[in-house]
């Protein structure tokens, strides 16, 4: 039995298409060049303790992940941008590099999914990164020719301008002992009530055939990571059915239709029919797949009190299809504040890249549609 009302997921999913609007969005960073396999995304927003807006993400280059690296060179550069406030210019404050954010005996060769979170006494920074590291050895068949496997690290210090390779640690490594779940990568926090934080991230099988979503629980006070969940959003039947990385939790207000709810969160997530392209036939009729994994995005609903599930509202279709270039629609990330919602997520254009775009929500609207 579902947790909302009709009435209440009708109106959920048209606060999410107002917000990720995609004919109203600017584009806030663009990629290193305006073409095929060139994007900037796949990073979180927050406020800073001056009340300014950090954003950040990675810059992706050409390159093809389904093959190796010999193609291209694919994630590149971590970068943190920073504006007075959400109708401003964004300007890079912050760059980090593959070498950078390397080990000595572990050489990063692509940069995914970047987040950053205030803590109480700085800021830290998760990165995901593939790095030169073996495939379990009854399954090395399986890695691509200068691949490796994904894992996630921390920068961390008291302020962004001193956040330095030094600080780098491993806060979620693969999953070796778990090869259906052996990558780890796209880290998104969020706090809770109590001080404790919560890592969201997107999991894949050594085969790179499907991928999911896991929470990681830190307590106040403590620096280790425990598992709360390995499936937080199972895949669905239809469009969603290879993938669920959930990439954003957003308090739902308690307004309208929600006045007198429990404490419910949406949750945005990315996905496709298939990791890879399917051809269809001409006749029958036509639905957006995306071009390889989790090119288009959906809903979930879940209750505070238990973070361990959610369930999709976007059952039958996607809800976020880029109108240009591929449909590509991902990497959804928000920040509430008390006169609306800003949104940011990686599109598609016409020359098939994929900048980072916005769009502000104001409080009154949402209201509105909620009520």
């Amino acid at each position: 039995m579902s947790i909302l009302t009709p009435v209440q997921s009708e109106k959920l999913t048209a606060l999410a298409s107002a917000l990720v609007d995609q004919g109203a969005a600017r584009v806030l960073v663009e990629p290193l060049e305006r073409s095929t396999g060139y994007w900037f995304g796949g990073g979180n927003i927050i406020r800073d303790r001056d009340g300014s807006v950090l954003i950040c993400g990675r810059y992706r280059v050409y390159g093809d992940s389904r093959t190796g690296i010999h193609s291209g060179e694919r994630g590149k550069e971590a970068a943190i941008f920073r504006a007075a406030g959400f109708d401003g210019e964004f300007e890079k404050v912050a760059t980090f590099s593959k070498s950078d954010l390397s080990y000595p005996d572990r050489e990063v060769v692509s940069i995914e999914g970047v987040a950053l979170h205030l803590t109480d006494d700085g800021i830290e920074f998760f990165v995901s990164t593939e790095k030169d590291i073996p495939y379990p050895s009854h399954l090395d068949g399986y890695l691509k020719p200068g691949a490796g496997v994904w894992s996630i690290d921390r920068l961390s210090a008291h302020s962004l301008p001193n956040l330095a390779p030094s600080s780098l640690e491993e806060v979620i490594p693969a999953g070796l002992n778990d090869p259906a779940r052996l990558h780890t990568k796209d880290p998104w926090p969020f706090d809770l009530p109590n001080g404790d934080v919560v890592l969201g991230y997107c999991t894949h099988p050594f085969s790179w055939s499907s991928s999911g979503t896991a929470l990681a629980l830190r307590r106040k006070g403590s620096t280790t990571w425990e598992t709360l969940t390995n499936d937080l959003l199972p895949r669905g039947p239809v469009w969603d059915i290879a993938a669920a990385r959930a990439t954003e939790r957003l308090a739902i207000p308690k307004f309208g239709a929600f006045a007198d709810s429990p404490d419910l969160s949406l949750y945005f997530y990315d996905s496709c029919e298939c990791m890879r392209q399917l051809d269809e036939n001409p006749r029958a009729v036509s639905r957006p797949r995306g071009w390889s994994c989790e090119e288009i995005g959906g809903i979930a609903v879940g209750e505070d009190h238990d973070l361990s599930k959610i369930e999709s509202l976007s059952v039958e279709a996607p809800l976020f299809i880029s109108p240009h270039g591929t449909g590509c629609s991902r990497y959804v990330a928000t920040l509430m504040t008390k006169d609306g919602i800003f949104a940011t997520w990686q599109q598609s254009q016409d020359d098939l890249s994929q900048p980072l775009v916005g769009h502000f929500l104001s409080m009154d609207r949402v209201r509105e549609i909620l009520s």
